[in-house]
């Protein structure tokens, strides 16, 4: 019988803690038994002295086994179950594309992701812009949209990983989100519930990140491969750049217009080829649906010049609730914003650096983000056309289009994206777009 004071005594005086009391902590966090003051104190202990690998693939499991896991064996699923978790960004929607692509070439993807955090966009927030999406199927239904149409993006269920929701919660208000232990374990536990063969990570790193230095982004990239390993799950990691905007759009309906854009090859932005790519290859390889990333590559093409991966988003967003008319009709379902107004240059020289995370928080600023978890979201609006790093510019010619509520809002926002671009008269050296493959 262990003491939940005894095992937060060990880790404050940094004693490494068993699998067994890792375990016991766990589920007296799910059954109330460990008070909100022992958890805040043990997040508190583990931000201090963190945790060793074998200490985080014990947390990891035991924040999976706090609830259901979802069992794909009565499926019969003809390929492997597949995933991929970004650490957050700024115009960063390349789950709506890799996941139909990867499904298209044979992988099944039950992917749980998030609501948008401080100025990072959500993925669950885009897919609400389309009338009638349903972000929380129950269970059995999940599993059958995944089996009928390869793919299905949700919410986290309350069975899903509960301890992971109430740690998190003390974690929120007690200054000890920035583990990176506890950090692995939240995103692991979620992976894991999901019955998952292989999971592919993108870690973010720039001025847009949560992450914002390599050296932060390549230690919770490691943390995150070798605790995923260690928990049975093929892991990899990519640590893309996030110094400016993924895809020159950021919001919510703008976003699903240039994944709609995308899909049909309406518009396919290099960046965000470059790194939506990066990662379905390496899903296709880990999950064996692949020999190479040649032959990766080769196959995902296909999905797109064949419109096999666009159908099979059509057929998701029909599954979960959505029209199945979207891709032939946005402009019928998605909102427009009532105010458009663009952003210009007023000197002329190269874009040498934008604060990325300040065009993420114009987006909040004009209701397309939280500052309150009740707060209502405008899908409407947002950012369009956004100037990239390294462009020549001339005065008069465009950073960028605020999409606003109203004028008043759009005035502030327009100042906001000029204050986010710095223009000089030299060109700077440009970031690459993937940094490093961590595996």
């Amino acid at each position: 019988m262990f003491l939940p004071q005894e095992i937060i005594r060990k880790k404050r005086d940094q004693i490494a803690l068993s699998t067994e009391e890792i375990s016991f902590f766990v589920r007296g966090v799910v059954d109330r038994s460990v008070s909100d003051g022992q958890v805040a104190a043990l997040a508190m202990a583990i931000y201090f002295n963190g945790m060793s690998t074998p200490e985080r693939v014990a947390l990891t499991l035991a924040m999976r086994d706090s609830g259901r896991i979802l069992d794909w064996a009565n499926s019969r699923l003809p390929g492997p179950v597949l995933d991929k978790h970004s650490t957050g960004g700024v115009g960063d929607l390349t789950s709506l594309l890799l996941g139909p692509m990867v499904a298209a070439c044979g992988g099944f993807v039950p992917m749980i992701s998030g609501r948008g955090l401080g100025h990072t966009g959500g993925t669950l927030d885009k897919l609400e812009a389309i009338p009638g999406y349903d972000v929380s199927p129950d269970l059995p239904r999940l599993q059958r949209i995944v089996s009928e149409t390869g793919l299905a993006i949700v919410g986290q269920t309350a069975d899903l990983a509960p301890a992971d929701k109430r740690i998190y919660a003390v974690r929120d208000v007690t200054a000890t989100v920035e583990s990176v232990a506890m950090i692995t374990a939240s995103i692991l536990s979620k992976k894991l519930c999901a019955g998952l063969q292989a999971l592919v990570m993108d870690v973010k790193t720039g001025s847009g990140a949560f992450m914002p230095t390599m050296d932060k982004a390549r230690t919770l990239a490691r943390s995150i491969v070798d605790v995923g390993n260690g928990a049975g799950l093929k892991t990899s990691a990519l640590i893309t750049d996030m110094s400016q905007a993924l895809a020159p759009a950021a919001g919510n309906a703008v976003e699903i217009r240039c994944a709609i854009d995308y899909l049909t090859g309406k518009a396919r932005p290099a960046r965000l080829h470059e790194v939506t790519m990066a990662l379905a290859t390496r899903m296709l390889v880990l999950g064996g649906l692949a020999g190479s990333d040649d032959e990766a590559r080769a196959a995902l093409q296909r999905s797109l010049d064949t419109g096999a991966a666009a159908e099979r988003f059509a057929r998701m967003v029909s599954a979960q609730g959505g029209p199945t008319d979207l891709l032939e009709a946005p402009d019928q379902y998605l909102a427009s914003s009532r105010t458009q107004v663009p952003v210009v240059a007023t000197q002329s020289g190269y874009i040498s650096t934008i604060d990325c995370r300040a065009l993420g928080l114009t987006v909040v600023n004009l209701g397309g983000g939280r500052r309150l978890p009740a707060d209502r979201i405008d899908y409407a609006v947002g950012l369009t056309g956004l100037a990239e790093l390294g462009a020549r510019v001339e005065p008069g010619q465009l950073l960028g289009v605020v999409h606003a509520h109203n004028e008043n809002s759009a005035r502030n926002a327009i100042a906001e994206v000029t204050a986010a671009y710095t223009i000089t008269d030299a060109p700077p050296r440009l970031p690459p777009v993937i940094h490093e493959h961590i595996h």
